[in-house]
């Protein structure tokens, strides 16, 4: 028997196919597929960033679950090991959307590229924000500027000199405090680590409220 831990990875785990066909909701498929991966990645729209995690990709396109679904025939930008891929929405279904790119992907130089150099770790996706925290430090509390975050951290601004390789507690707008230290600074400017990497479906709601609200905010004012 299987084990279940296995069977949940795999579930999880990104395929690589051969074809040059956009990968269509769950369905079994005769043609060839590469090494599975576990994969999060970024898709851009008119309406901002925010994460995807890719459940199947072949070289014309991909599949992947996304919390704020976007439009049949959209325009989207896709973050893919470091390229950004001019695409488009193809299908929806049950927060699954597929994804055509608007020229055909090489996976052999794909999956090439994404193999990481002796002491390199690859880094998380990051989403260009514009909200507020507060940073503890000790008994001291900072109120930031959040410019950017991903499952394993964020940037914030202003924040001083002595905070760095200091253990801190961060509370970004909506989401549950979050512990984690202050790894590098520069210009008043901090890069925070999570002690913990957030869960793919927190920051994806999180990312698809803000969204929401924003599109709301957007359609009051044309009206």
């Amino acid at each position: 028997m299987a084990d279940p831990a296995q069977m949940e990875n795999a579930l999880e785990s990104t395929t690589f196919s051969l074809t040059t066909a956009v990968p269509r909701p769950p369905e079994r498929r005769a043609d060839e597929r590469l090494t599975p991966l576990l994969r999060i990645a970024k898709i851009k729209s008119n309406a901002g960033e925010q994460l995807m995690r890719i459940r199947n990709v072949s070289a014309g396109g991909l599949m992947a679950e996304c919390s704020h679904l976007l439009e049949v025939g959209e325009a989207v930008k896709v973050e893919f090991s470091s390229q950004l891929i001019p695409s488009s929405i193809v299908w929806i279904r049950d927060g699954l959307i597929g994804v055509k790119f608007d020229q055909n992907l090489d996976l052999g130089e794909l999956l090439a590229g994404r193999k990481p150099r002796h002491g390199f770790r690859t880094r998380p996706p990051r989403l260009e924000v514009n909200c507020k925290a507060s940073v503890q430090v000790g008994k001291m509390y900072y109120t930031v500027d959040v410019q950017d975050i991903s499952l394993a951290g964020l940037k914030v601004e202003p924040i001083d000199e002595r905070c760095l390789d200091q253990k801190v507690v961060v509370v970004v707008e909506s989401l549950r405090p979050i512990r984690g230290e202050v790894r590098w600074y520069s210009n008043r400017t901090a890069g925070i680590l999570f002690d913990k990497p957030l869960a793919f479906e927190e920051l994806a709601e999180w990312v698809g409220k803000r969204l929401e609200l924003a599109s709301l905010k957007a359609a009051y004012k044309r009206g």
